[in-house]
């Protein structure tokens, strides 16, 4: 049987980045409803990249991108940005709730995600579980609070900025808990 090859370098972030930073420069140089349209072109187009290169399409992007449809549809479709603007509520709350009731169901989703990277005993993927569970929940509510009390500008500067850096500012303060519970005594060089 034939060794499977890892996918390049470059898909991964360009399957999960590469989309929002097309609806920032569509923001910019149009508007809410050009970016909306803009992001959900470049959706479709990094999955479709994404089963060209690897012959398969990654399960969140494809959530993600069955939400930004219906959102950024109903967005164009009603022209109200209220929908647009909610998606990464509704996308946060999704992710932090599949976290929790998989927890509660004993099934540690993170683990089935990320296990070939981080090496962590159960305990340790129970607790970063239930981290990011809370995380998410809280993005949630910070997007929300966001986008209903300030200007569209600064709440598109949030979504691609501000969750993004919030988001790699919150792995990377759990390195302690993957090098504590790590199975191998420390975290996967690959990982940076």
């Amino acid at each position: 049987m034939p060794e499977e090859k890892s996918p390049p370098d470059w898909l991964k972030p360009s399957v999960e980045y590469g989309p929002i930073a097309i609806f920032f420069v569509a923001f910019n140089l149009a508007d809410l409803f050009v970016a909306t349209a803009a992001i959900m072109i470049a959706t479709t187009l990094a999955l479709a990249l994404s089963y060209v290169v690897e012959r398969r399409v990654p399960m969140m992007p494809l959530i993600t991108a069955a939400l930004v449809g219906i959102f950024g549809g109903l967005t164009l479709w009603l022209n109200d940005e209220t929908f647009i603007k909610m998606k990464p509520t509704i996308i946060q709350a999704i992710f932090g709730s599949v976290l929790f009731v998989g927890l509660l169901a004993n099934r540690l989703f993170l683990k089935s995600l990320m296990g070939s990277v981080w090496h962590m005993t159960d305990k340790g993927w129970k607790i970063l579980t239930m981290r990011f569970s809370v995380f998410f929940y809280l993005s949630a509510i910070l997007n929300e609070a966001i986008w209903r009390t300030q200007s569209i500008d600064f709440w598109v500067n949030f979504k691609v900025f501000g969750l993004t850096g919030l988001t790699i500012t919150f792995v990377v303060s759990q390195l302690p808990l993957l090098k504590r519970f790590s199975e191998k005594g420390s975290v996967d060089p690959g990982v940076h």
